[in-house]
């Protein structure tokens, strides 16, 4: 009989929990992302600012998808960096340079998702002063 080592218990206790359950896991991460990082709390009131914006303006369904869809790309990008930054400070709390790289990198994912985010709010403001 083998035993299972206590990372793969905890592992196996981790998976298979119902939506609701891992539904909390996530809501749990937002919220505390949300309290704790600045630039995701900024990116959530433009986001509610895009999206008043949205309901005044009346874009076309296909708009309201790509900005949707841009601004869900931002806020993902910056939950991945903040769950990142974290991680590798409580791994590393020293600075060290290859630390600072990864930061580095998921810093600029958040900076390349937030320039497509940019372009696809400008190809909707073109839009609406053409129609």
């Amino acid at each position: 009989m083998s035993r299972r080592p206590a990372a793969d218990t905890y592992l196996s206790e981790q998976k298979n929990q119902s939506f609701v359950r891992r539904l909390g896991f996530a809501l749990a991460g937002l919220a505390h992302a949300v309290r704790v990082e600045r630039s995701l709390r900024t990116q959530a009131v433009v986001f509610a600012l895009v999206v008043a914006a949205l309901i005044v303006l009346r874009p076309g369904p296909l708009w309201w998808a790509a900005v949707m869809l841009a601004s869900a790309g931002v806020l993902a990008a910056e939950l991945f960096n903040t769950a990142l930054e974290a991680l590798a400070d409580h791994l590393h709390p020293e600075h060290h340079p290859h630390i600072r790289i990864v930061k580095d990198c998921a810093a600029a994912a958040v900076l390349v998702a937030t320039l497509g985010a940019l372009a696809v709010g400008l190809a909707l403001a073109v839009h609406l002063l053409w129609r």
